[in-house]
């Protein structure tokens, strides 16, 4: 969704960015082509391939700053604090970590069962898989895989580990497919399965919260936040936290009635998905949803 973040970021020529998720860095090239020498773009990234990969293709470029770590964080570095014009979060794994079989991402291709985004902190999926107990796993694939068979997948990884650990992803593909009906099309049966694992393991969610006020924070007033789902859990997070900043909350006949609320955030246009053509060229890209809001001043920044 190239075209369509560019055109809500806005880049201005000598404005501040925030790219949180660097990837492999098609955005922030878009970015940088827009920005004069008065610009700045940092970057971010929790993989350290992608951090590596972005030293390689922009670390001798003076407008930009890289620092390795989850855009959760981004409150810490002295350089967002000091005011964003722009900030882009496109959430969930990338083509890249996907596409390599170690980084244990994909039921498609054997690997270690590891998921983790940053390969050197928290625990791996297979750690996880061999200390959780029956119901903890079960809440997991529920919670953020909406796994209907989340109990029966839960019982079998259970049993089959008294046996031996699962240690790799086709291990555990092969066996939430014996257990899980495969449905109509071309879905596999494991699919939200590795969804929820993942999600968990890299506390995906509670990065997106977290990271969500740390960017409205951060932004100056007219500056805007750009934020790309890749499936419901996290589209609707976004689509709230944006609504609960845009729009006073609705009004209760049993509660007093709120006063003095000052919109932070306007929303700029609606959900925006990819098109015909991106999806063709790119079949991941048909579940992306693209959300754009632009910071409103606050009402100590609109008294100034």
């Amino acid at each position: 969704m190239f075209e369509q973040v560019m055109e809500g970021l806005r880049v201005l020529e000598d404005g501040t960015y925030l790219d949180g998720t660097f990837g492999r860095g098609g955005h922030a090239r878009g970015v940088l082509e827009r920005l004069g020498s008065g610009g700045r773009l940092l970057l971010m990234d929790k993989d350290p391939e992608a951090i590596a990969e972005a030293g390689r293709a922009f670390g001798a470029d003076a407008r930009v700053a890289i620092r390795r770590g989850s855009f959760a964080d981004m409150g810490a570095w002295d350089l967002a604090r000091q005011g964003l014009d722009g900030v882009l979060l496109d959430l969930g794994v990338s083509s890249p970590q996907l596409d390599v079989a170690e980084r244990g991402f994909s039921f498609g291709k054997d690997g270690p069962l590891d998921m983790r985004m940053d390969p050197d902190s928290g625990e791996s999926a297979a750690q996880w898989l061999a200390r959780a107990d029956e119901r903890e796993i079960a809440d997991v694939l529920w919670t953020y895989g909406e796994e209907r068979m989340s109990r029966r997948i839960a019982r079998a990884i259970v049993a089959r580990r008294r046996e031996r650990p699962l240690t790799r992803t086709a291990e555990l593909a092969e066996l939430v497919a014996s257990v899980v009906p495969r449905g109509r099309g071309d879905i596999h049966p494991a699919t939200r399965t590795f969804q929820a694992i993942r999600i968990h393991v890299n506390r995906e969610l509670e990065d997106l919260e977290r990271g969500l006020g740390a960017a409205h924070d951060a932004l100056r007033p007219g500056g805007r936040l750009a934020v790309i789902s890749f499936h419901s859990l996290e589209d609707r997070i976004v689509k709230r936290f944006i609504a609960a900043r845009a729009k006073a909350p609705p009004g209760n006949r049993r509660l007093p009635e709120a006063t003095g609320f000052v919109p932070t955030l306007r929303p700029v246009g609606g959900a925006r998905k990819a098109d015909e053509a991106e999806v063709a060229a790119n079949p991941r890209a048909r579940s992306a949803v693209l959300r754009v809001a632009e910071r409103l001043p606050s009402a100590r920044e609109a008294r100034a």
